[in-house]
């Protein structure tokens, strides 16, 4: 059994959030975790401008992924921070090169599950994961959400993340709010559950 958790984060809040997701994946007997990023399309000068590198640095020892070694996965969870509420660019254009992929159907019939995180509470996270899934669908993958059997999802005493759809997290306007424990809590029953759903898919 192996599992993938594979993201973009400008400023570490997806990857806090992949940590989480990674964390609960391993939960799951005999799993094989593997974190990887996707490669960044933005020129070092707008890294630099937005105050993007520094934060980069946390996450910079986390192996490029390559599009064929998706098909190695039994699940996949993809992490992305909403543009627009929509996919990051830089995702966008690592899946876009998954063509080959698509063509032979080899992501047919795997887990898969997307999180993310946005600067406001109502910023697009539920529509961009909902997007995602339109492009997990055209790979034939299984989608896996986030059910309510999480009750961290339920609550209204705190501001958080979390959907049926997806992990997610408020990172704030100037990404000064780092996810909270709930939204963690959310992140690895997630993973803890795709990997468990990825598992069965994989013995059928």
């Amino acid at each position: 059994m192996k599992t993938l958790v594979l993201f973009y984060s400008t400023y570490g809040h997806i990857y806090r959030l992949a940590e989480a997701i990674a964390e609960g994946a391993r939960q799951v007997e005999g799993n094989q975790v593997d974190l990887r990023r996707v490669p960044e399309t933005l020129p070092p000068a707008l890294l630099d401008q937005i105050g993007a590198t520094e934060a980069q640095k946390a996450f910079a020892h986390i192996p490029v992924a390559r599009p064929e070694e998706l098909e190695n996965y039994d699940a996949i969870l993809f992490g992305t921070p909403t543009r627009y509420g929509n996919v990051c660019g830089q995702m966008q254009a690592f899946m876009d090169s998954t063509g080959a992929l698509w063509a032979r159907g080899a992501l047919v019939g795997k887990a898969g599950g997307v999180f993310v995180s946005t600067a406001t509470q109502h910023g697009g996270q539920e529509t961009t994961i909902r997007s995602f899934h339109t492009e997990l669908l055209h790979h034939g993958f299984v989608i896996v959400g986030l059910p309510y059997a999480w009750q961290g999802q339920t609550g209204h005493e705190e501001v958080t993340g979390g959907t049926p759809y997806g992990a997610s997290t408020v990172a704030g306007g100037q990404g000064e709010r780092q996810p909270s424990a709930n939204e963690l809590e959310g992140a690895a029953f997630q993973g803890r559950h795709t990997a468990e759903i990825g598992r069965k898919l994989a013995a059928r």
